[in-house]
């Protein structure tokens, strides 16, 4: 009876757990379209996350470039190495999961400041 009680109380915690576990899986294609002060951008974002670690590519308008960062629970942190014109680029994001296919993000752009946004999932 008691073993009955227990997994009544801890089957809630389990199902919590493994929730915030599938939201992390943000593998595959993600968009986004923001101002910034060198005018719109229109990206394309790429993710493969494997036991917390996250590389990629992002492709945008303006430039191209591979990432490589972190993803734990809801937060992705990355830095996209981004070829401008010849010059390159350091781009900081931190970003929260906010469902399966939604990730708010704020970026710093060499130190610089930047934008926030949303990125999608692309279906």
């Amino acid at each position: 009876m008691k073993s009955i009680r227990i997994w009544a109380l801890l089957a809630p915690i389990a199902f919590v757990g493994s929730a915030a576990y599938a939201a992390a899986d943000i593998n595959g294609t993600w968009t986004t379209s923001f101002d910034s002060q060198v005018g719109q951008q229109t990206y394309t974002y790429t993710f493969k996350v494997e036991g917390g670690a996250l590389t990629g590519h992002a492709k945008s308008n303006v430039g191209e470039g591979d990432i490589k960062g972190t993803v734990a629970d809801d937060k992705v942190t990355f830095v996209e190495n981004l070829d401008y014109q010849g010059q390159a680029l350091a781009i900081t994001y931190t970003g929260t999961i906010v469902s399966a296919d939604e990730i708010k993000f704020s970026r710093d752009v060499a130190g610089q400041g930047g934008e926030s946004f949303t990125a999608t999932r692309q279906k």
